[in-house]
């Protein structure tokens, strides 16, 4: 078989694996799918440049790929996603945390957002895979520490952390209060790069009808 015809092969083998999967597929799950040595990287490049202008492209999500409607047609399909369980104020408001200050640890969310926290909020965000276990802190008690996944990436289209919004912009969306401990997060370096980032508070499911409280 000729090298065109393998690498051919290999972009049909990628396409099919990405196609099938509910969630998006981690970069290691392909390569090990893959024989040894082969360009992954260049094989998904040319793989994305064949979905271009097409109803669906290949995203990257992180570590992670897979295919989603193209952005200029999803609002013409018109789809209703039914929430079954909506996230409370307090529940996106560490989220907003985590995702910033990853890896974070429980007592460190509570001291930004001021108030105590239930462990119900940490489930949900579990429950949801958008948070998941960081490891553990080298310090007295040794806390465990929490971050955003990729699945957090892929719901709000970004293609990394780079790409969050600003905390002025968190706060303006309600997401952040204003106080002592969120005003010193200002002084801290921001993971957040680009200011025509998405608007969380626009993509998280019932965060404006939802009670602000644990």
């Amino acid at each position: 078989m000729s090298e065109h015809a393998m690498d051919d092969q290999h972009l049909r083998l990628i396409e099919a694996i990405v196609f099938a999967s509910q969630s998006p597929v981690p970069e290691r799950v392909l390569a090990g799918r893959l024989p040894e040595g082969t360009d992954l990287g260049a094989l998904l490049d040319a793989l994305k440049s064949r979905y271009q202008g097409r109803g669906v492209n290949l995203v990257r999500a992180g570590g992670a790929w897979a295919f989603r409607t193209a952005p200029d047609i999803a609002s013409l399909l018109n789809v209703e996603t039914w929430v079954l369980r909506k996230l409370s104020r307090a529940a996106v408001e560490t989220l907003a945390i985590i995702a910033y200050h990853q890896p974070v640890t429980r007592a460190e969310i509570e001291e930004i957002r001021g108030v105590g926290m239930s462990r119900g909020i940490l489930d949900t965000l579990l429950e949801a895979g958008w948070i998941n276990p960081k490891g553990r802190r080298r310090t007295p008690g040794r806390p465990g520490t929490w971050g955003t996944t990729d699945s957090f990436l892929d719901h709000f289209g970004l293609d990394d952390l780079a790409h969050l919004p600003g905390v002025d912009e968190m706060k303006a969306a309600g997401l952040l209060d204003s106080g002592p401990a969120i005003e010193a997060t200002r002084k801290q370096p921001s993971l957040a790069q680009d200011e025509a980032a998405v608007d969380i508070s626009e993509q998280v499911p019932g965060a404006d009808s939802a009670p602000d409280d644990d």
